[in-house]
Protein backbone atom coordinates (compact mmCIF):
# COMPACT_ATOMS: atom_id res chain seq x y z
CA UNK A 1 0.00 0.00 0.00
CA UNK A 2 1.16 3.43 -1.09
CA UNK A 3 0.06 4.84 2.81
CA UNK A 4 2.33 1.89 4.63
CA UNK A 5 5.37 3.03 2.08
CA UNK A 6 4.87 6.37 3.26
CA UNK A 7 5.32 5.34 6.93
CA UNK A 8 8.74 5.52 7.53
CA UNK A 9 9.96 8.84 6.03
CA UNK A 10 6.56 10.56 7.70
CA UNK A 11 7.20 8.77 11.37
CA UNK A 12 10.66 10.48 11.24
CA UNK A 13 8.80 13.96 10.26
CA UNK A 14 6.36 13.52 13.35
CA UNK A 15 7.74 15.52 15.76
CA UNK A 16 5.35 18.78 16.87
CA UNK A 17 5.91 21.90 14.94
CA UNK A 18 8.62 24.08 16.85
CA UNK A 19 5.93 27.56 15.99
CA UNK A 20 2.51 25.66 16.97
CA UNK A 21 1.36 27.81 19.95
CA UNK A 22 2.67 30.90 17.67
CA UNK A 23 0.41 29.44 14.89
CA UNK A 24 -2.44 28.54 17.30
CA UNK A 25 -2.53 32.73 17.98
CA UNK A 26 -3.35 32.93 14.07
CA UNK A 27 -5.70 30.61 13.93
CA UNK A 28 -7.60 31.58 16.80
CA UNK A 29 -7.54 35.37 15.63
CA UNK A 30 -9.11 34.11 12.46
CA UNK A 31 -11.49 31.70 14.26
CA UNK A 32 -12.73 34.34 16.47
CA UNK A 33 -13.55 36.44 13.72
CA UNK A 34 -15.76 33.86 11.82
CA UNK A 35 -17.59 33.94 15.08
CA UNK A 36 -17.92 37.40 15.59
CA UNK A 37 -19.17 38.07 12.31
CA UNK A 38 -22.17 35.61 13.22
CA UNK A 39 -23.45 37.91 15.71
CA UNK A 40 -21.91 41.08 15.80
CA UNK A 41 -24.56 42.12 12.83
CA UNK A 42 -27.25 41.11 15.47
CA UNK A 43 -26.62 44.23 17.53
CA UNK A 44 -26.26 46.53 14.01
CA UNK A 45 -28.83 45.22 13.00
CA UNK A 46 -31.40 47.86 13.52
CA UNK A 47 -29.73 50.87 12.60
CA UNK A 48 -28.59 48.91 8.77
CA UNK A 49 -32.24 47.70 8.77
CA UNK A 50 -33.42 51.35 8.80
CA UNK A 51 -30.43 53.17 6.91
CA UNK A 52 -30.55 50.34 3.88
CA UNK A 53 -34.51 50.43 3.86
CA UNK A 54 -34.76 46.85 4.59
CA UNK A 55 -38.46 45.46 5.56
CA UNK A 56 -39.10 43.14 8.70
CA UNK A 57 -39.91 40.55 6.85
CA UNK A 58 -36.14 40.30 4.95
CA UNK A 59 -34.40 41.78 8.11
CA UNK A 60 -33.48 38.02 9.14
CA UNK A 61 -31.96 37.62 5.77
CA UNK A 62 -28.61 39.77 6.69
CA UNK A 63 -28.64 36.70 9.34
CA UNK A 64 -29.74 33.82 7.55
CA UNK A 65 -27.96 34.31 4.17
CA UNK A 66 -24.58 34.29 6.17
CA UNK A 67 -25.91 31.18 7.48
CA UNK A 68 -26.75 29.43 4.41
CA UNK A 69 -24.03 29.97 2.92
CA UNK A 70 -21.79 29.01 5.52
CA UNK A 71 -23.26 25.82 6.69
CA UNK A 72 -24.17 24.80 2.88
CA UNK A 73 -20.51 24.77 1.69
CA UNK A 74 -18.68 23.98 4.83
CA UNK A 75 -18.35 19.82 3.82
CA UNK A 76 -16.82 21.62 0.41
CA UNK A 77 -14.89 24.01 2.37
CA UNK A 78 -13.38 20.82 4.33
CA UNK A 79 -12.94 18.79 1.37
CA UNK A 80 -10.95 21.79 -0.33
CA UNK A 81 -8.71 22.38 2.38
CA UNK A 82 -8.05 18.77 2.71
CA UNK A 83 -7.15 18.24 -1.09
CA UNK A 84 -5.70 22.12 -1.86
CA UNK A 85 -3.82 22.40 1.48
CA UNK A 86 -5.21 23.34 4.79
CA UNK A 87 -2.27 26.65 5.11
CA UNK A 88 -3.63 27.79 1.97
CA UNK A 89 -7.21 27.19 2.00
CA UNK A 90 -7.14 28.93 5.25
CA UNK A 91 -5.32 31.92 3.67
CA UNK A 92 -7.46 32.20 0.82
CA UNK A 93 -10.43 31.85 3.36
CA UNK A 94 -9.10 35.33 5.30
CA UNK A 95 -8.16 37.15 2.16
CA UNK A 96 -12.00 36.57 0.35
CA UNK A 97 -14.00 36.98 3.92
CA UNK A 98 -12.19 40.43 4.45
CA UNK A 99 -13.23 41.43 0.97
CA UNK A 100 -16.72 40.48 1.51
CA UNK A 101 -16.76 42.44 4.64
CA UNK A 102 -15.74 45.47 2.67
CA UNK A 103 -18.61 44.81 0.38
CA UNK A 104 -21.13 44.28 3.17
CA UNK A 105 -19.61 47.64 4.71
CA UNK A 106 -19.89 49.80 1.93
CA UNK A 107 -23.24 48.57 0.86
CA UNK A 108 -26.41 50.99 -0.10
CA UNK A 109 -28.95 48.87 -0.58
CA UNK A 110 -30.50 45.69 0.76
CA UNK A 111 -29.27 43.39 -2.64
CA UNK A 112 -25.48 44.56 -1.84
CA UNK A 113 -25.85 43.49 1.64
CA UNK A 114 -27.61 40.10 1.62
CA UNK A 115 -24.99 39.44 -1.60
CA UNK A 116 -21.66 40.33 0.69
CA UNK A 117 -23.79 38.35 3.76
CA UNK A 118 -23.27 35.23 1.50
CA UNK A 119 -20.41 35.55 0.10
CA UNK A 120 -18.59 36.25 3.53
CA UNK A 121 -20.73 32.57 4.52
CA UNK A 122 -18.51 31.45 1.12
CA UNK A 123 -15.20 32.66 2.17
CA UNK A 124 -15.92 31.39 5.79
CA UNK A 125 -16.54 28.04 4.41
CA UNK A 126 -13.44 28.03 2.86
CA UNK A 127 -11.57 29.26 6.56
CA UNK A 128 -13.27 27.60 9.73
CA UNK A 129 -12.87 23.76 8.53
CA UNK A 130 -9.02 24.43 7.55
CA UNK A 131 -8.66 26.68 10.97
CA UNK A 132 -9.53 23.44 13.12
CA UNK A 133 -8.49 20.78 11.02
CA UNK A 134 -4.80 22.72 11.14
CA UNK A 135 -5.25 22.49 14.90
CA UNK A 136 -6.43 18.66 14.81
CA UNK A 137 -3.32 17.83 12.82
CA UNK A 138 -0.88 20.09 14.75
CA UNK A 139 -1.33 19.86 18.42
CA UNK A 140 -1.96 15.76 18.89
CA UNK A 141 -0.24 15.39 22.51
CA UNK A 142 -3.37 14.83 24.82
CA UNK A 143 -2.19 17.66 27.49
CA UNK A 144 -1.14 19.90 24.78
CA UNK A 145 -4.74 19.27 23.04
CA UNK A 146 -6.89 20.15 25.87
CA UNK A 147 -4.74 23.02 26.09
CA UNK A 148 -4.73 24.31 22.46
CA UNK A 149 -8.72 23.00 21.69
CA UNK A 150 -9.49 24.71 25.39
CA UNK A 151 -8.24 28.10 23.56
CA UNK A 152 -10.02 27.05 20.58
CA UNK A 153 -13.21 26.49 22.44
CA UNK A 154 -13.37 29.35 24.22
CA UNK A 155 -13.73 31.41 21.34
CA UNK A 156 -15.55 29.37 19.83
CA UNK A 157 -18.00 29.11 22.07
CA UNK A 158 -17.45 32.99 23.60
CA UNK A 159 -16.81 35.16 20.77
CA UNK A 160 -20.50 35.38 19.54
CA UNK A 161 -21.02 36.84 22.73
CA UNK A 162 -17.93 39.30 22.39
CA UNK A 163 -19.45 40.21 19.15
CA UNK A 164 -22.10 41.52 20.69
CA UNK A 165 -20.17 43.73 22.81
CA UNK A 166 -18.06 44.97 19.85
CA UNK A 167 -20.94 45.52 17.46
CA UNK A 168 -22.89 47.59 20.29
CA UNK A 169 -19.33 49.96 20.58
CA UNK A 170 -19.48 49.81 16.68
CA UNK A 171 -22.48 50.68 16.01
CA UNK A 172 -23.40 53.53 18.79
CA UNK A 173 -19.63 55.43 18.59
CA UNK A 174 -19.15 54.81 14.87
CA UNK A 175 -21.88 53.76 12.43
CA UNK A 176 -23.21 49.81 11.84
CA UNK A 177 -20.68 49.95 8.69
CA UNK A 178 -17.99 49.45 11.09
CA UNK A 179 -19.02 46.16 12.20
CA UNK A 180 -17.71 44.81 8.76
CA UNK A 181 -14.75 47.29 8.24
CA UNK A 182 -13.65 45.76 11.69
CA UNK A 183 -13.19 42.33 9.95
CA UNK A 184 -10.46 43.84 7.86
CA UNK A 185 -7.57 44.19 9.72
CA UNK A 186 -8.71 40.38 11.87
CA UNK A 187 -7.84 38.54 8.51
CA UNK A 188 -5.02 40.74 6.96
CA UNK A 189 -2.73 40.14 10.54
CA UNK A 190 -4.03 36.54 10.38
CA UNK A 191 -3.01 35.86 6.93
CA UNK A 192 0.15 37.04 7.43
CA UNK A 193 0.75 35.47 10.13
CA UNK A 194 -0.44 32.51 8.90
CA UNK A 195 1.17 32.56 5.68
CA UNK A 196 5.31 33.15 7.68
CA UNK A 197 4.27 30.68 10.58
CA UNK A 198 1.85 28.05 10.14
CA UNK A 199 4.25 24.64 8.61
CA UNK A 200 1.09 21.56 7.86
CA UNK A 201 2.37 18.65 8.74
CA UNK A 202 3.81 16.85 5.45
CA UNK A 203 1.87 13.76 4.00
CA UNK A 204 -1.39 14.94 5.20
CA UNK A 205 -3.29 16.11 2.49
CA UNK A 206 -6.21 13.90 0.43
CA UNK A 207 -5.83 14.31 -3.21
CA UNK A 208 -8.38 11.85 -4.12
CA UNK A 209 -10.60 13.78 -6.99
CA UNK A 210 -13.67 16.06 -5.90
CA UNK A 211 -17.08 14.39 -5.25
CA UNK A 212 -18.98 16.82 -7.32
CA UNK A 213 -22.13 14.90 -7.45
CA UNK A 214 -21.66 14.90 -3.04
CA UNK A 215 -20.85 18.80 -3.48
CA UNK A 216 -24.07 19.44 -5.16
CA UNK A 217 -26.14 17.45 -3.21
CA UNK A 218 -25.19 18.45 0.38
CA UNK A 219 -25.19 22.00 -0.44
CA UNK A 220 -28.44 22.35 -2.18
CA UNK A 221 -30.01 19.93 0.80
CA UNK A 222 -28.60 21.72 3.67
CA UNK A 223 -30.22 25.36 2.50
CA UNK A 224 -33.59 23.57 1.30
CA UNK A 225 -33.51 22.30 5.10
CA UNK A 226 -32.58 25.99 6.57
CA UNK A 227 -34.61 27.84 3.92
CA UNK A 228 -37.82 25.29 4.60
CA UNK A 229 -37.36 26.72 8.49
CA UNK A 230 -37.03 30.52 7.34
CA UNK A 231 -40.33 30.04 5.11
CA UNK A 232 -41.97 28.45 7.92
CA UNK A 233 -41.55 31.36 10.16
CA UNK A 234 -43.05 33.73 7.31
CA UNK A 235 -46.17 31.73 5.27
CA UNK A 236 -46.43 29.12 7.90
CA UNK A 237 -45.27 25.48 8.36
CA UNK A 238 -48.83 24.05 6.16
CA UNK A 239 -47.71 26.33 3.14
CA UNK A 240 -47.04 24.36 0.47
CA UNK A 241 -43.49 25.95 -0.77
CA UNK A 242 -42.49 25.28 2.89
CA UNK A 243 -43.58 21.32 3.02
CA UNK A 244 -42.01 21.20 -0.51
CA UNK A 245 -38.37 22.58 0.14
CA UNK A 246 -38.75 19.74 3.56
CA UNK A 247 -39.56 17.03 1.53
CA UNK A 248 -36.65 18.53 -0.94
CA UNK A 249 -33.90 18.72 1.42
CA UNK A 250 -34.59 14.66 2.78
CA UNK A 251 -34.66 13.48 -0.92
CA UNK A 252 -31.36 15.68 -1.55
CA UNK A 253 -29.82 14.52 2.10
CA UNK A 254 -31.28 10.84 1.57
CA UNK A 255 -29.67 10.71 -1.90
CA UNK A 256 -26.12 12.42 -0.59
CA UNK A 257 -25.79 9.73 2.03
CA UNK A 258 -26.09 7.08 -0.99
CA UNK A 259 -23.80 8.92 -3.19
CA UNK A 260 -21.37 8.90 -0.85
CA UNK A 261 -21.65 5.25 0.19
CA UNK A 262 -20.61 4.24 -3.78
CA UNK A 263 -18.14 6.38 -4.92
CA UNK A 264 -14.58 5.92 -4.52
CA UNK A 265 -13.40 9.57 -2.80
CA UNK A 266 -16.69 11.02 -1.05
CA UNK A 267 -16.94 14.41 -0.24
CA UNK A 268 -17.90 13.12 3.41
CA UNK A 269 -16.63 9.57 3.71
CA UNK A 270 -19.43 8.15 5.97
CA UNK A 271 -16.61 6.99 8.42
CA UNK A 272 -16.42 10.12 9.77
CA UNK A 273 -20.37 9.92 10.73
CA UNK A 274 -20.34 6.50 11.88
CA UNK A 275 -17.80 7.18 14.73
CA UNK A 276 -20.50 6.91 17.55
CA UNK A 277 -18.52 9.39 19.74
CA UNK A 278 -18.19 11.95 16.56
CA UNK A 279 -21.89 11.39 15.78
CA UNK A 280 -22.92 12.25 18.85
CA UNK A 281 -20.81 15.05 19.42
CA UNK A 282 -22.29 16.83 16.04
CA UNK A 283 -25.54 15.93 17.24
CA UNK A 284 -25.40 17.30 20.19
CA UNK A 285 -23.41 20.22 19.07
CA UNK A 286 -26.12 21.33 16.49
CA UNK A 287 -28.82 20.97 18.63
CA UNK A 288 -27.07 23.12 21.39
CA UNK A 289 -26.67 25.92 18.84
CA UNK A 290 -30.06 25.90 17.91
CA UNK A 291 -30.76 27.17 21.88
CA UNK A 292 -27.93 29.58 21.64
CA UNK A 293 -28.79 31.09 19.09
CA UNK A 294 -32.41 31.95 18.77
CA UNK A 295 -31.26 32.82 22.24
CA UNK A 296 -29.28 35.75 21.50
CA UNK A 297 -31.64 37.08 19.09
CA UNK A 298 -34.50 37.48 21.89
CA UNK A 299 -32.37 38.64 24.31
CA UNK A 300 -31.10 41.38 22.11
CA UNK A 301 -34.27 42.51 21.09
CA UNK A 302 -35.89 42.46 24.51
CA UNK A 303 -32.72 44.31 26.00
CA UNK A 304 -33.02 47.22 23.32
CA UNK A 305 -36.79 47.35 21.99
CA UNK A 306 -38.67 45.98 25.87
CA UNK A 307 -35.93 47.52 28.36
CA UNK A 308 -34.65 50.53 25.96
CA UNK A 309 -30.77 49.63 25.87
CA UNK A 310 -28.66 51.18 24.11
CA UNK A 311 -26.29 48.80 21.21
CA UNK A 312 -23.27 49.63 23.99
CA UNK A 313 -25.16 48.57 26.92
CA UNK A 314 -26.87 45.79 25.13
CA UNK A 315 -23.30 44.22 24.41
CA UNK A 316 -22.16 45.02 27.87
CA UNK A 317 -25.36 43.32 28.77
CA UNK A 318 -23.84 39.82 27.60
CA UNK A 319 -20.30 40.07 29.05
CA UNK A 320 -21.26 37.42 32.08
CA UNK A 321 -21.93 34.86 29.06
CA UNK A 322 -18.42 35.37 28.00
CA UNK A 323 -17.10 35.13 31.57
CA UNK A 324 -18.99 31.70 31.90
CA UNK A 325 -18.15 30.52 28.51
CA UNK A 326 -14.04 31.53 29.37
CA UNK A 327 -14.35 29.88 32.62
CA UNK A 328 -16.18 27.05 31.88
CA UNK A 329 -13.49 26.19 28.67
CA UNK A 330 -10.38 27.17 30.16
CA UNK A 331 -10.61 26.37 33.53
CA UNK A 332 -13.26 23.45 33.91
CA UNK A 333 -12.96 21.96 30.17
CA UNK A 334 -9.30 22.03 29.55
CA UNK A 335 -8.70 20.96 33.38
CA UNK A 336 -10.47 18.19 33.53
CA UNK A 337 -10.22 16.83 29.97
CA UNK A 338 -6.99 14.73 30.40
CA UNK A 339 -9.07 13.34 33.83
CA UNK A 340 -12.60 12.60 33.19
CA UNK A 341 -14.07 11.32 30.24
CA UNK A 342 -15.60 13.79 27.61
CA UNK A 343 -19.23 12.81 28.29
CA UNK A 344 -18.79 13.79 31.76
CA UNK A 345 -18.20 17.17 30.78
CA UNK A 346 -20.45 17.66 27.57
CA UNK A 347 -23.42 16.12 29.21
CA UNK A 348 -23.42 18.28 32.97
CA UNK A 349 -22.33 21.27 31.01
CA UNK A 350 -25.43 21.07 28.60
CA UNK A 351 -27.46 20.31 31.51
CA UNK A 352 -26.46 23.75 33.33
CA UNK A 353 -27.06 25.29 30.36
CA UNK A 354 -30.68 24.04 30.18
CA UNK A 355 -31.06 25.73 33.98
CA UNK A 356 -29.65 29.31 32.90
CA UNK A 357 -31.98 28.74 30.20
CA UNK A 358 -35.11 27.52 32.60
CA UNK A 359 -34.50 30.82 34.43
CA UNK A 360 -35.04 33.13 31.37
CA UNK A 361 -38.58 31.44 31.10
CA UNK A 362 -39.43 33.72 34.06
CA UNK A 363 -38.78 36.94 31.80
CA UNK A 364 -41.30 39.73 31.97
CA UNK A 365 -41.62 43.16 30.98
CA UNK A 366 -39.77 44.81 34.37
CA UNK A 367 -37.63 41.45 35.31
CA UNK A 368 -34.23 42.78 37.40
CA UNK A 369 -31.05 42.48 35.08
CA UNK A 370 -29.30 41.62 38.49
CA UNK A 371 -31.60 38.93 39.43
CA UNK A 372 -32.33 37.42 36.44
CA UNK A 373 -30.54 38.03 33.17
CA UNK A 374 -26.78 37.95 34.87
CA UNK A 375 -27.54 34.89 36.81
CA UNK A 376 -29.64 33.37 34.04
CA UNK A 377 -26.17 33.82 31.77
CA UNK A 378 -23.53 33.16 33.67
CA UNK A 379 -24.94 29.56 34.02
CA UNK A 380 -25.57 29.53 30.07
CA UNK A 381 -21.99 30.13 29.32
CA UNK A 382 -20.33 27.97 31.69
CA UNK A 383 -22.21 24.76 30.84
CA UNK A 384 -21.23 25.83 27.29
CA UNK A 385 -18.03 26.82 27.58
CA UNK A 386 -17.86 23.31 29.50
CA UNK A 387 -19.00 21.34 26.88
CA UNK A 388 -17.97 23.38 24.20
CA UNK A 389 -14.52 22.49 24.68
CA UNK A 390 -14.23 18.47 24.70
CA UNK A 391 -16.43 18.27 22.19
CA UNK A 392 -14.35 20.29 19.71
CA UNK A 393 -11.73 18.40 20.60
CA UNK A 394 -13.19 14.76 20.06
CA UNK A 395 -14.84 15.73 17.00
CA UNK A 396 -11.32 15.45 15.59
CA UNK A 397 -9.47 13.23 17.67
CA UNK A 398 -8.86 9.97 16.38
CA UNK A 399 -9.69 10.85 12.69
CA UNK A 400 -7.41 10.15 9.51
CA UNK A 401 -5.50 13.08 8.20
CA UNK A 402 -6.70 12.88 5.16
CA UNK A 403 -10.34 13.40 6.43
CA UNK A 404 -9.55 15.73 9.73
CA UNK A 405 -10.57 18.82 7.08
CA UNK A 406 -14.24 17.35 6.48
CA UNK A 407 -14.20 16.49 10.11
CA UNK A 408 -13.73 19.91 11.03
CA UNK A 409 -16.22 21.00 8.56
CA UNK A 410 -18.86 18.60 10.06
CA UNK A 411 -18.32 20.47 13.45
CA UNK A 412 -19.16 23.86 11.83
CA UNK A 413 -22.10 22.26 9.93
CA UNK A 414 -23.61 21.33 13.11
CA UNK A 415 -23.03 24.81 14.59
CA UNK A 416 -23.92 27.04 11.73
CA UNK A 417 -26.78 24.82 10.35
CA UNK A 418 -28.05 24.63 13.95
CA UNK A 419 -27.42 28.34 14.30
CA UNK A 420 -29.82 29.06 11.43
CA UNK A 421 -31.99 26.26 12.08
CA UNK A 422 -32.46 28.14 15.50
CA UNK A 423 -33.13 31.73 14.33
CA UNK A 424 -35.85 30.34 11.94
CA UNK A 425 -37.29 27.90 14.35
CA UNK A 426 -37.53 29.95 17.62
CA UNK A 427 -38.59 33.12 15.91
CA UNK A 428 -41.02 31.07 14.55
CA UNK A 429 -42.44 30.21 17.99
CA UNK A 430 -42.14 33.38 19.59
CA UNK A 431 -43.54 35.42 16.83
CA UNK A 432 -47.07 32.70 16.58
CA UNK A 433 -47.21 33.26 20.53
CA UNK A 434 -46.85 36.78 20.49
CA UNK A 435 -49.56 37.39 17.40
CA UNK A 436 -51.88 34.99 19.77
CA UNK A 437 -51.20 37.08 22.99
CA UNK A 438 -51.66 39.72 21.05
CA UNK A 439 -54.82 38.90 19.39
CA UNK A 440 -56.37 37.91 22.96
CA UNK A 441 -55.88 40.99 24.96
CA UNK A 442 -55.29 44.15 22.51
CA UNK A 443 -59.27 44.38 22.99
CA UNK A 444 -59.37 44.93 26.30
CA UNK A 445 -56.65 47.63 26.00
CA UNK A 446 -58.63 51.07 25.53
CA UNK A 447 -56.21 53.57 25.52
CA UNK A 448 -52.98 54.20 23.49
CA UNK A 449 -50.20 53.47 26.04
CA UNK A 450 -52.01 50.20 27.10
CA UNK A 451 -52.41 49.14 23.40
CA UNK A 452 -48.26 49.29 23.33
CA UNK A 453 -47.86 47.81 26.58
CA UNK A 454 -49.83 45.01 25.16
CA UNK A 455 -47.72 44.61 22.32
CA UNK A 456 -44.70 44.50 24.51
CA UNK A 457 -46.31 41.85 26.78
CA UNK A 458 -47.21 39.86 23.71
CA UNK A 459 -43.34 40.16 22.45
CA UNK A 460 -41.71 39.21 26.12
CA UNK A 461 -44.69 36.28 26.04
CA UNK A 462 -43.20 35.26 22.73
CA UNK A 463 -39.58 35.24 23.78
CA UNK A 464 -39.97 32.92 26.87
CA UNK A 465 -41.98 30.62 25.07
CA UNK A 466 -39.40 30.11 22.51
CA UNK A 467 -37.11 29.71 25.38
CA UNK A 468 -38.65 26.96 26.64
CA UNK A 469 -38.40 25.26 23.60
CA UNK A 470 -34.66 26.36 24.15
CA UNK A 471 -34.02 24.44 27.72
CA UNK A 472 -35.92 21.19 26.03
CA UNK A 473 -33.59 21.39 22.92
CA UNK A 474 -30.50 21.45 25.61
CA UNK A 475 -31.85 18.97 28.09
CA UNK A 476 -32.02 16.66 24.48
CA UNK A 477 -28.10 17.55 23.82
CA UNK A 478 -27.33 16.18 27.23
CA UNK A 479 -29.20 12.79 27.16
CA UNK A 480 -27.12 12.67 23.34
CA UNK A 481 -23.98 13.23 24.83
CA UNK A 482 -24.31 10.94 27.78
CA UNK A 483 -25.59 7.91 25.88
CA UNK A 484 -23.72 8.30 22.65
CA UNK A 485 -20.17 9.93 23.41
CA UNK A 486 -18.99 6.73 25.10
CA UNK A 487 -14.68 7.12 24.92
CA UNK A 488 -12.32 7.13 28.21
CA UNK A 489 -10.69 10.04 29.25
CA UNK A 490 -7.57 10.95 26.85
CA UNK A 491 -4.97 10.16 29.34
CA UNK A 492 -6.69 7.04 31.04
CA UNK A 493 -5.50 3.89 31.46
CA UNK A 494 -7.86 2.89 28.91
CA UNK A 495 -8.07 5.39 26.65
CA UNK A 496 -5.03 6.88 26.43
CA UNK A 497 -2.99 3.60 24.70
CA UNK A 498 -5.47 3.79 22.17
CA UNK A 499 -5.61 7.60 21.65
CA UNK A 500 -1.67 8.18 21.44
CA UNK A 501 -1.77 5.45 19.24
CA UNK A 502 -4.58 6.56 17.18
CA UNK A 503 -2.34 9.72 16.99
CA UNK A 504 0.83 8.20 16.00
CA UNK A 505 -1.20 6.12 13.29
CA UNK A 506 -2.78 9.51 12.03
CA UNK A 507 1.20 11.10 11.86
CA UNK A 508 2.27 7.60 10.00
CA UNK A 509 -0.79 7.35 7.58
CA UNK A 510 -1.81 4.02 8.96
CA UNK A 511 -5.36 3.94 8.91
CA UNK A 512 -7.32 3.59 12.02
CA UNK A 513 -11.10 2.98 10.88
CA UNK A 514 -12.11 0.64 8.48
CA UNK A 515 -12.99 2.01 4.91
Amino acid sequence: MPETAKAAPQAAASAPDANRWKALVFIALAQLMVVLDATIVNIALPSAQQDLGISDGNRQWVITAYALAFGGLLLFGGRIADLWGRKRTFVTGLIGFAAASALGGAAQGEATMLGARALQGVFGALLAPAALSLLAVMFTEARERAKAFGIYGAIAGGGGAVGLILGGFLTEYLDWRWTFFVNIPFAVVAAAGAYFVIREPAGSRNRSSLDIPGVILSTLGLVSLVYGFTRAESDGWSDSVTIGLFVASAVLLAGFILVESKVKAPLLPLRVLTDRNRGGVYLSLGLAVIAMFGLFLFLTYYLQIVKGYSPVKTGFAFLPMIVGMIAGSTQIGARLMTRVAPRLLMGPGFLVAAVGMLLLTQMEIDSSYVGLLLPAQLLLGLGMGTAFMPAMSLATHGVEPRDAGVASAMVNTSQQVGGAIGTALLNTVAASATTAYIKDHIATAASKPQQQLVQLQGMVHGYTNAIWFAVGILVVSAVIALTFVNTGRPGGATASGRADSEDAQDEVHVPVVAH
